[in-house]
């Protein structure tokens, strides 16, 4: 088993509109870990760790249930050091 981390920052009117409880809650139907939070700039960030297919669902699973909102995305992959992520949580 391979598992990757990402790093996400979205775009767009993603603040104020559920997002991460969104995100939170779709993390439910993949085996993902990880953490989103709001950013002083209006974005929002995410770090997802899991198996690269099940990451790229999940992540397509988000782009389909926000649409538009999302402006723009960037994504990049980080080194998994230390303990593994459990869980999803939105922190604030």
């Amino acid at each position: 088993m391979r598992i990757e981390r990402r790093r996400i920052t979205y775009g767009g009117r993603v603040q104020g509109g559920g997002f991460r409880m969104t995100a939170r809650r779709l993390s439910s139907g993949y085996a993902v870990s990880g953490y989103v939070r709001n950013q002083d700039d209006g974005r929002v960030e995410m770090v997802v760790e899991g198996e690269p297919e099940t990451l790229s669902s999940y992540l397509h699973a988000i782009r389909r249930e926000f649409g538009d909102m999302i402006r723009d995305i960037h994504e990049e992959n980080e080194p998994v050091v230390g303990e593994p992520l459990a869980g999803f949580t939105i922190r604030y």
